[in-house]
């Protein structure tokens, strides 16, 4: 799994939360077309600190809700990631990637990400069928093109829209469950389990949050990161307050500064 969705959950993460969006999130046909209650905004923007390994702050990441698109009938949410200045002259790094997540069934319909390190360049695409229960995957790199495609299951998401989705969610210590998230091009399987609420210290103040752990696994049920978690807020908002994962690159960790 890239570092982009596990570190940033892609790149990152208030008002109307309603208590009663629980359980799997279901197809259009079995909603009727009602829109699910969200605890975001348009306009809503997420600014991140990110600590790198031994890097206190090594860079910022922002997660955006830009509008809601009416023909698709979807949150149209972009989440970018740099480092500082002075880091950004050793790396040169930039990650942005968006989803449209559908605001009937809170699944994403598609993801593209992008990536600059260095001279090298990378767009993937992913679009879901939820009918055929595929997910066609594009690749444009500087290494050439690749186009791929995935038998999924029908609730499959992208990292960012599962993060958005784990806000809409209420959540009791001892469930666990389990989201299918299509991360470039291949098939991870991710187990959520609810601990706490807790107390944590937030640039936003002293917040409850429920810790949710988090077990990333590939489709050969070898793990693709470590001690990784979220913490979302409990109050109406749930704001993704923090995010951390160990990966072979190194260890990441978000921590939200700032909600505009």
């Amino acid at each position: 799994m890239r570092p982009t969705l596990a570190a940033m959950l892609a790149t990152a993460a208030l008002a109307a939360w309603s208590p009663a969006q629980t359980g799997t999130l279901r197809p259009a046909s079995q909603n009727a077309g009602r829109e699910i209650a969200v605890p975001f905004r348009v306009g809503e923007t997420l600014i991140f600190d990110v600590a790198y390994s031994t890097y206190l702050v090594a860079g910022t990441a922002t997660s955006t809700v830009v509008e809601k698109r009416s023909p698709e009938q979807a949150y149209y949410i972009v989440a970018e990631g740099r480092p500082l200045p002075l880091i950004a002259r050793m790396f040169a790094l930039y990650y942005k990637m968006d989803t449209l997540l559908d605001s009937v069934t809170g699944l994403s319909q598609r993801t593209s990400l992008y990536t600059e390190e260095g001279s090298r360049r990378r767009t993937a695409i992913t679009r879901f069928d939820r009918g055929a229960r595929k997910a066609l995957y594009e690749l444009q790199a500087t290494e050439g093109a690749v186009k791929d495609e995935l038998a999924a299951p029908a609730d499959v998401q992208d990292g960012l829209a599962m993060l958005y989705a784990l806000r809409t969610r209420t959540f009791k210590p001892g469930e666990r469950f389990t989201i299918p998230v299509a991360d470039d091009g291949v098939l991870f399987s991710v187990e959520v389990e609810p601990t706490g609420p807790e107390r944590l210290t937030t640039a936003l103040g002293e917040l409850e949050a429920w810790n949710l752990k988090i077990t990333i696994t590939d489709g050969k049920g070898a793990p693709a990161a470590k001690n990784m978690a979220v913490w979302l807020s409990t109050d109406a908002r749930r704001l993704p307050l923090k995010l951390q994962a160990d990966l072979p690159v190194g260890s990441f960790a978000l921590t939200l500064k700032a909600v505009r």
